[in-house]
Formats: C-alpha cells, sequence, structure tokens
C-alpha cells in the first residue's frame, strides 16, 4: 500500500520537488498524506493552492500506479520509498529527494563509500585515459567503492564500464522509466551493472527521456554520493550542473585538470579556479583529500587481528562526536557533519574508527548509534 500511494503521489510532477518532499517528511509517509488528502493544510500549513486541489482529485491516477506497480513485481523492480531501509540514506537528506526510486540490479546503495564521475559527452582519449588509471588505482586502494553516473554518452559510459573491469560496483541513474534504455547502443553494459550494481530513476515505464529529465537526474547522482568528479567539461554542460548541485548538498567535488585552451577541460579548469572544485590529478589524490586513506588503515587492522580497544583514548573531534550522540543518539551522518562541524568528507574516516574501536555501530537506515 506504501509504494502505491508513493507512486501516486509521485505523478504529481507539476509541483516543486521541495513541496511534495517537505510534505512526505512531515506525514511521516505516502499513505498518510493520501489519507489527509481533503486536509492536507492540517500537515503542511503553507501548501500550495494548486498542490491542495490535486491531491484531492490524485484518485484519478491510481490505475495508472496500480499497473505500474505491477510492472515493478513482474519484472523484479525494487520500489524503494523515501522511509524504507534501503532507499539511499544520503539522497535521503537532500531537501528536494524524491518520494519514490525504481531500482532494477543487486547493490547496496547504501554502500560506506560512494562517489559519481561525471563529465562531457565527448570524452576524449585523455578524458578516458584518465578514468581507466583512476579507476585501477582506486580499486586498489578502496576497493568497495560504489560508482554512480548517469549511462549517457562520453564520461558516463566510460565510468560504468572502467568500474566493471575492475570490479567495483556502479549503478547508472536514468533520465526515464525502467521499461527502456537510452541510449540503446549501451544495452550491454546495461545489462552487465544489473549483475554488478544497477539501474535507478525516479521516472514510470513510458516516461520519454527529454532535456529537462537528464538535468533533474542529476542531483540523484549528486545525492546519492559522497563526492562528484568532474572528469571533462567544456565551458558549460550537465556535468558541471552536477558539481553544482552537489556543492549545495554540502558534499565534496573534485576536478581533474587539463591542458590549457582545451575544450573539453575548459569547464574543470574554470570550476578549479573559482574554487568550485579540489584539483586531482589521481585517486592517491582523492582518496587523500577525502580521508579515506586512514580508514583503509583501519581496515586492514582489523584484518589483521587488531582487538577492539576497551578504554580508548579519543582524539577531540572523536569526542565531539561521542557528546554529539550522548545528547542526541542515532544521527546520519550529514546531520552529524552539521552538529560537530565536522566536514563529511573527514568525518566519514573518524566515524569508521570509533566503529572498529566498538564505540559506535551504524544501525538501519545510516544512522550511527552510541554504544554506551
Amino acid at each position: 500500500m506504501e509504494a502505491l500511494n508513493a507512486i501516486l503521489l509521485s505523478r504529481l510532477t507539476r509541483f516543486h520537488l521541495r513541496e511534495i518532499a517537505e510534505l512526505y517528511r512531515r506525514a511521516g509517509s505516502a499513505t498518510a498524506v493520501i489519507e489527509h488528502k481533503n486536509d492536507i493544510r492540517e500537515i503542511l500549513p503553507d501548501a500550495s493552492k494548486q498542490l491542495v486541489e490535486a491531491l484531492k482529485d490524485v484518485d484519478h491516477l491510481r490505475a495508472r500506479a496500480e499497473q505500474e506497480l505491477n510492472y515493478c513485481l513482474q519484472h523484479d523492480i525494487q520500489t524503494l520509498c523515501m522511509n524504507d531501509e534501503d532507499y539511499p540514506q544520503r539522497l535521503r537528506e537532500c531537501v528536494d529527494a524524491p518520494l519514490l526510486l525504481y531500482f532494477k540490479g543487486n547493490t547496496k546503495l547504501n554502500a560506506r563509500q560512494t562517489i559519481n564521475l561525471v563529465g562531457t559527452r565527448h570524452c576524449t582519449p585523455y578524458g578516458q585515459d584518465i578514468i581507466r588509471l583512476f579507476m585501477k588505482e582506486l580499486k586498489a586502494l578502496c576497493p568497495d567503492v560504489l560508482i554512480f553516473s548517469g549511462l549517457a554518452y562520453g564520461v558516463d559510459i566510460h565510468s560504468h564500464r572502467a568500474a566493471l573491469e575492475n570490479g567495483f560496483d556502479t549503478v547508472g541513474v536514468l533520465a526515464h522509466g525502467l521499461d527502456d534504455l537510452y541510449p540503446r547502443g549501451h544495452q550491454e553494459t546495461a545489462l552487465k551493472m544489473i549483475k554488478q550494481g544497477g539501474l535507478l530513476t525516479e521516472y514510470m515505464t513510458h516516461t520519454q527521456p527529454v532535456a529537462r529529465n537528464f538535468v533533474q537526474r542529476n542531483r540523484i547522482v549528486a545525492g546519492c554520493s559522497d563526492a562528484t568528479i568532474l572528469i571533462e567539461s567544456a565551458a558549460k554542460g550537465g556535468g558541471l550542473i552536477t558539481c553544482g548541485i552537489a556543492r549545495s548538498y554540502g558534499r565534496e567535488v573534485f576536478a581533474v585538470p587539463g591542458a590549457i585552451g582545451a575544450t573539453y577541460s575548459e569547464g574543470c579548469n574554470n570550476l578549479i579556479r573559482d574554487n568550485g572544485a579540489a584539483l586531482i590529478t589521481s585517486a592517491t589524490d582523492f582518496v587523500k583529500a577525502m580521508g579515506w586513506d586512514d580508514e583503509q588503515k583501519l581496515v586492514l587492522a582489523q584484518q589483521q587481528g587488531i582487538e577492539r580497544e576497551l578504554f580508548p583514548d579519543l582524539s577531540p573531534e572523536e569526542e565531539r562526536i561521542v557528546r554529539t550522540l550522548q545528547s542526541n543518539n542515532d544521527l546520519q551522518i550529514n546531520m552529524l557533519s552539521v552538529q560537530t562541524d565536522i566536514a563529511i568528507s573527514r568525518l566519514t574516516g573518524i566515524l569508521f574508527s570509533l566503529e572498529m574501536k566498538g564505540i559506535i555501530r551504524t544501525m538501519a537506515g545510516g544512522c550511527y548509534h552510541l554504544m554506551a
């Protein structure tokens, strides 16, 4: 019933994404929204007139929603409502998160480390070399990172293919429903991804991949990731849009520089120049910037049998996290970042350290729980 009601609400596409998301959060579920469809301002007092009227008439969409749910059941497609445990918790924290996602694949969308690679659809040999070398090096440094991109031409598809070749799970975020694939020429790669990652979308079947959908899907690519990496870009392009969205979400943004005057490095160079992205030239640069090198050392120590500390000495940052969880336990990483004033790129490694020491543990939905 919740999935059906979430599909119903997601059909109200004329309304601002933030308004729908805020309504869902206040009500607590799509079912609660539908139950209050005739008195919605009791939940959201400043709901727009258009939304109020549309909700009163939402039942006329029910047949189409039931058809969509049946299609998902028949084709092994998961419907992930915003409150579901398997919904990407990083995306859930974004103000304009979709109420419902459709997912076909076998990976966990709440991996400990997630990134996306984006850029031009005209990926040059230089960009392709960068992607191949980055993935190979990243596999040696952080072998369990989940890779997101958009399955489009250029940087996207080269990133997915390099991820697959190096044993990473990789997820393509689509600008249409899961009954079709655009571009058609990427179908072979998409089939591999379903077995080693997956395909993710907010769009129902029979949705055409129109231009606005590609812009809108960029927020999912950015929102699901700890960091956005721009490989190549002209002065204007979708990759730059994704970088801007990532910054608005408080996520890390990186760019690979290129030759001065090179058309498809201009966007990267400008972004670095304007302090919109940190410069990286390798996966080693990236891992150090994210603080993930410390985390990998902890994983190695655990594998080598180093015992958990019973009475660990905590760093000032660790103490700050513990104090925060003592006063407000079970927080997700973005809220911890805000309340402790520690950047997410740094916080990830510290939380893992505390988990290895047995002080905290990760709960369902990506919350961190203080053990004592």
